[in-house]
């Protein structure tokens, strides 16, 4: 739901925000010869100032480690495909990244603060609460943290991928008022630029819908890993946990104080939802990596979304992929439309075993519900 004529006072005075998380992309941290752009995080870095002066707490979220990397490497336009030597490459970039951004904080007198994250740290509760009391450290002691994954060490089955997921993570586990993800765009646009001249930027969503996830497009750079549907995506994650969220230019002359302001025209703004998701269920949703997938009828489907039941046996049509106890699965109507996603109790390994049955025919070990309520998230 989106309304394309919204109207932000230009002249609109900053809003007592008091902790805000900025991500900002390969795109936007890189020149077009995959230097990486001190200008831009220097400038960035004067805004962030600002906000501290008014009593706003900051974390950055940064790409461009691997841009830095294959700069520093001399391999700007031979960017490698291997996991392995990108993440030797994001090494020897990942310090020089930091180095800039302390450059561009230090006239200001403000420390910075390198943070590296993982998958791991969001889906495990002991180093979840232990990045959060890292994080919220930092910000007692007046540093900037600036967050990035490991890529260095990051398995590629478990890793973020993009960092817009993991800037939407940083933003639940700090409990961000506001949520900005600068990029190489105006913000969210109702068409692609590439192939149409009529485009207009989408000022405010209300709900992020199938109408928005069809228009937003992939990577508009090859520095990029991420592209606008990357970070509706994140938007969603944010605006889910309660953190509204504005997508905008990086490049746009006091974009941050802007972006806070909410000032007209600034980019995209996703409002937050009133129904929160729990921590819990963020991680099911957002952060625990898919093993399979339960198909479900329709009746089935109904009971979960409508009545905010169980999956239980008898509801199974069948399952796709490989699965035990408690990993994590998406749960698909007929049509092949993932609406759901949760931890399983039963393993694909003995589904002849469970699909279609009642509840009450099941052999005496196995669980009587496939997907507990407590443990699934409706997605749409």
């Amino acid at each position: 739901m989106v309304d394309r004529g919204r109207q932000v006072d230009e002249t609109a005075e900053l809003r007592s925000v008091g902790r805000v998380v900025i991500k900002i992309g390969s795109s936007s941290v890189t020149t077009e010869d995959g230097e990486v752009d001190t200008g831009t995080i220097s400038e960035l870095s004067s805004q962030i100032a600002e906000l501290l002066e008014r009593g706003t707490e900051v974390v950055v979220v940064t790409s461009g480690a691997i841009a830095a990397g294959l700069s520093a490497l001399g391999r700007r336009a031979d960017r490698p495909s291997d996991p392995a030597v990108l993440q030797a490459v994001s090494a020897v970039g990942q310090h020089r990244l930091m180095r800039t951004w302390q450059e561009g904080l230090a006239p200001h007198g403000i420390l910075a603060g390198q943070v590296l994250l993982a998958p791991l740290d969001f889906t495990n509760r002991g180093q979840y609460l232990h990045a959060r009391g890292t994080l919220a450290e930092l910000l007692k002691l007046g540093v900037v943290p600036v967050v990035n994954e490991n890529d260095a060490v990051a398995d590629e089955e478990i890793r973020f991928g993009d960092n817009d997921r993991l800037g939407a993570l940083v933003a639940h586990l700090v409990g961000a008022d506001l949520f900005v993800i600068l990029t190489d765009t105006a913000g969210l646009l109702s068409g692609d630029p590439r192939f149409s001249s009529e485009t207009t930027l989408i000022e405010e969503v209300v709900e992020i819908d199938h109408e928005l996830e069809r228009i937003a497009g992939g990577p508009g750079t090859p520095e990029g890993s991420g592209g606008m549907l990357s970070k509706l995506a994140a938007a969603k994650i944010a605006t889910w946990s309660g953190v509204e969220t504005v997508i905008a230019d990086a490049r746009r002359p006091g974009v941050v104080a802007a972006a806070v302001a909410r000032s007209r025209g600034v980019g995209t703004v996703l409002k937050a939802r009133r129904a929160r998701l729990p921590a819990r269920k963020l991680w099911i949703a957002f952060a625990l990596r898919a093993s399979g997938t339960v198909v479900v009828d329709e009746g089935a489907r109904r009971a979960l979304v409508n009545d905010g039941r169980s999956l239980l046996p008898a509801g199974v049509v069948k399952v796709q992929g490989e699965f035990v106890a408690d990993d994590a699965v998406e749960i698909a109507g007929t049509d092949g439309t993932t609406f759901a996603k949760g931890l399983v109790r039963m393993a694909s390994a003995r589904a002849a075993e469970w699909v279609g049955s009642r509840s009450g025919d099941l052999p005496e070990e196995l669980s009587g519900a496939v997907v507990h309520r407590d443990d699934l998230v409706i997605l749409r």
